[in-house]
This record gives structure tokens, C-alpha cells and sequence, in this order.
């Protein structure tokens, strides 16, 4: 098992990956509105400009200038304020850095020659998007000790003493070349490190056929507010990972049901000012199942907001109109056409994505890529609503490294391993 995550570099990851845009703080909320429905793990990596335009940046610099990472949930959020939905064009006019949430330690840049294995370790550590440099192009899987060219590592291989027939493509390139790619990045996620390792998952066996309980892989710490509380409690929760409140029914037997859930995953391609608005006005339990067109409220049936309509309508963009608010402006689609009180008003697009707590890794994995979920809620055995913790990428990249130490040689051994070989 050691082998996938020790034999297996971060290049190997960034092969068909697009290079990265930078995203300025600058930029107004409706400009990341548009990035963020084509982003991975529901959001974007935001940056500060750079103080002296054609500068070439070492690796500190770009560190220092990267803000934090903006999701859809921040923006809903953000534009559920009074403020913002008293004068709703003016909020979407907003920079981007009043919305973000600063955390200068999610994005850390890092060599394409760095094993699998150590970029794991950070993103345990929580990080969760990887800056490689795309200054050496990489063709295919890596080799069989691929971490080691001579015996040095693949960060020094521009070295005098390399071997050019075990370079990279691309390594002899002139330098004026390597010049015009030292400020190409592409930027790796926590999603594409599981699709990545989904493709392993016989070198990685017995772990995808074993439970995820069994693994530790359950966070029993997550966020949770009960659906009879105001929807915008659910952004009083300090920001978590995933980002991510569950919304729960508190039952006579002390437990807690699921019912739905307020997530960046599920307001990803949302109707943003729609959603703000029953954010800030809404219980949870009803946030969760929407509202009909035909649901018997005077105040909601005569409330109209200023929401986007037009061709880019999903992803919250285009031209600005009065329009009735209902669960359809949202993306939600409740299987019950009235809202009454009981488990069916919860049913619908907004059923939250669950899994037992005796599924396997392997199937929460499966369960979590083809759904671009960034977390599956875990329930009882014997019950298809009784929350008993989350399963986020963190849980899964912490149960798939847990591994005797002894399997995985250090830095130096790898070296003096490397040196025999060409010797």
C-alpha cells in the first residue's frame, strides 16, 4: 500500500489540468459568483494583486499573497445581510475581499517532484488546494522510484550533474522557455487527490472494502442547527470542514434526525439571491425543502426580490427583474406541492447525501465523486436519518494513510536508495 502514495509524485496528479487564473480580491461578488460554478470543491482560491506588475515571484511571495479560499456558502451568507438585501445591485458590486474570510493557510505551493505521500500529509494538516508549478510537463504515470533521477530529487534536476536521458520532457528546453513557464501554476484539490486515489484502489486494499467506522473515518464533530431555528443561525457556526451544517430534527429518544442540510455543496449552482433571501428569512427545516409557488402565505406569496434571470440563471448571473420567490429559484424541488408540518416537506433535491456508518470507503468515495459532494452524512445502521457524525475529504485522506511508518522509507534513505541504483 505504501508503494501508491511513496512511488507516486504531485506531477503525476496535475496531467490534463488547466492552468490556474488568479482570482483578485478586487473582483466584485458577481464575478465569483460565475468562477465559483465552474470551481472544484464549491469554490476559489483568492488572491491579492501583485504590488509591481511582470515581477517574477519566489515561492514566499505568492504564499504572501494568496487570501483565502471563497465558497458559495460565504457568499450566501454574505448577501442574506439587511443591508445587502435592501439594495441587492450594490452587493453584487462588492469586492470579494469583504466577503472572504482571510486564511492564508489553505493553498501551499509545492514541487512537482513532491511524493504523494508528503502532499497528503499537509492537506491533513489543512490544506486544501496544492499551487505546482507547471514549468516541468509531465507525460503519464510516474516510474518506479520516478521520485528519484540519479539519486536527487526531481526539485534539483536543472542541475549540472543530471543526466539528460532521465530528465522530464521538457527539461532542456532553453532557459528563455523555463522563463516563460515560471509563473504557470495549476492548482491541485482535495477532489482531484480522490479521484486520483480511487484509481488505486487495489494497491490500496484491504482499506476501500473496509468500513468506514472501522477506519475512524466518522467526524462526530460537526455543525448542526435544528430545523425549527432561523436558517441565518446556521452562519453563526464558526466555519468548518467540511463547510457544511447539518439540519436536524431533536427527536424524543435524545437523538437527532437529518433532514436536510445548508452547505457550500449544495448552494454551488444556486440561485444566490434567492437563496439569501430565504437564508435571512426562513426557518432551517424550511430553507431545506424550499417554498411552493402555491404555498398559503400572504407575505411569502406577495414577496417578490430582485433575482437574476436570464440565460446564466442557475449560476445566480444575468439581467435583474422582480420575480416571486419559490423553491424552484433555489434549485430545490420538494416531493410535496404544500407545505405542511410533518417528514415529507423535507423531501426532495434537498435530501442531504448519507451513507451508512457500515459502508466502505471505497463506496464513500464513489458516492462523494460522482456527486462533486465535498462530504456524506453518516447515519445509524438501522436508521435511515439518525446523524451519528460526517465523513469530508480530511477523514478519507486520514484513513487511507494510516499505515505502519516502517513502510515508508525518509527522505534520506530514498536518497541513498537512489544512489545505489545509479551506482
Amino acid at each position: 500500500m505504501a508503494s501508491v502514495f511513496l512511488y507516486h509524485v504531485v506531477g503525476d496528479l496535475t496531467v490534463g489540468k488547466p492552468e490556474m487564473a488568479e482570482f483578485f480580491d478586487t473582483e466584485t461578488v458577481e464575478s465569483a459568483i460565475r468562477a465559483i460554478g465552474e470551481s472544484t470543491e464549491c469554490g476559489i482560491p483568492v488572491w491579492k494583486r501583485r504590488s509591481v506588475a511582470g515581477v517574477i515571484e519566489n515561492s514566499e511571495m505568492r504564499q504572501q499573497r494568496f487570501v483565502g479560499i471563497l465558497n458559495s456558502l460565504d457568499i450566501v451568507a454574505f448577501l442574506a445581510r439587511n443591508e445587502c438585501l435592501e439594495d441587492q445591485e450594490k452587493a453584487m458590486k462588492t469586492p470579494v475581499s469583504e466577503v472572504v474570510l482571510p486564511n492564508n493557510s489553505l493553498l501551499k505551493q509545492v514541487d512537482p517532484g513532491t511524493r504523494l505521500i508528503d502532499a497528503l500529509e499537509m492537506m491533513k494538516q489543512g490544506v486544501r488546494r496544492l499551487l505546482v508549478p507547471k514549468s516541468v510537463i509531465w507525460k503519464g504515470m510516474s516510474k518506479r522510484f520516478s521520485i528519484l533521477y540519479n539519486g536527487k530529487w526531481l526539485k534539483n534536476i536543472n542541475t549540472p550533474n543530471s543526466s539528460s536521458n532521465n530528465l522530464p520532457i521538457n527539461a532542456n528546453r532553453p532557459s528563455s522557455s523555463a522563463a516563460s513557464c515560471r509563473d504557470k501554476f495549476c492548482c491541485l484539490s482535495r477532489e482531484d487527490v480522490i479521484r486520483f486515489l480511487i484509481g488505486c484502489l487495489g494497491a490500496l486494499a484491504p482499506l476501500p472494502l473496509s468500513s468506514i467506522s472501522s477506519l475512524g473515518a466518522v467526524n462526530p464533530n460537526y455543525n448542526f442547527v435544528e430545523a425549527s431555528l432561523p436558517a441565518i443561525e446556521a452562519t453563526c457556526k464558526p466555519p468548518g470542514d467540511p463547510s457544511a451544517i447539518a439540519v436536524v430534527e431533536h427527536t424524543p429518544d435524545d437523538q437527532y434526525k437529518i433532514i436536510g442540510e445548508i452547505s457550500a455543496s449544495k448552494l454551488w449552482k444556486c440561485d444566490y439571491l434567492a437563496a439569501a433571501w430565504a437564508l435571512a428569512n426562513l426557518s432551517a427545516g424550511q430553507f431545506v425543502m424550499g417554498v411552493e409557488d402555491n404555498m398559503a402565505s400572504r407575505a411569502l406569496a406577495d414577496f417578490s426580490v430582485n433575482s437574476p434571470v436570464g440565460q446564466s440563471d442557475t449560476n445566480g448571473m444575468g439581467s435583474l427583474r422582480p420575480r416571486k420567490f419559490s423553491s424552484r429559484s433555489i434549485g430545490f424541488n420538494p416531493a410535496s406541492p404544500t407545505f405542511s408540518i410533518g417528514r415529507n416537506m423535507y423531501r426532495g433535491r434537498s435530501t442531504p447525501l448519507t451513507c451508512k456508518i457500515t459502508s466502505s470507503l471505497a463506496a464513500v468515495m464513489a458516492q462523494m465523486l460522482s456527486h462533486r459532494a465535498t462530504h456524506v452524512w453518516v447515519t445509524e445502521d438501522d436508521s435511515d436519518d439518525v446523524l451519528v457524525g460526517v465523513v469530508g475529504y480530511a477523514d478519507i485522506l486520514v484513513a487511507v494513510t494510516k499505515q505502519p511508518s516502517t513502510f515508508i522509507p525518509s527522505n534520506r534513505s530514498c536518497e541513498g536508495f537512489g544512489a545505489e541504483i545509479s551506482n
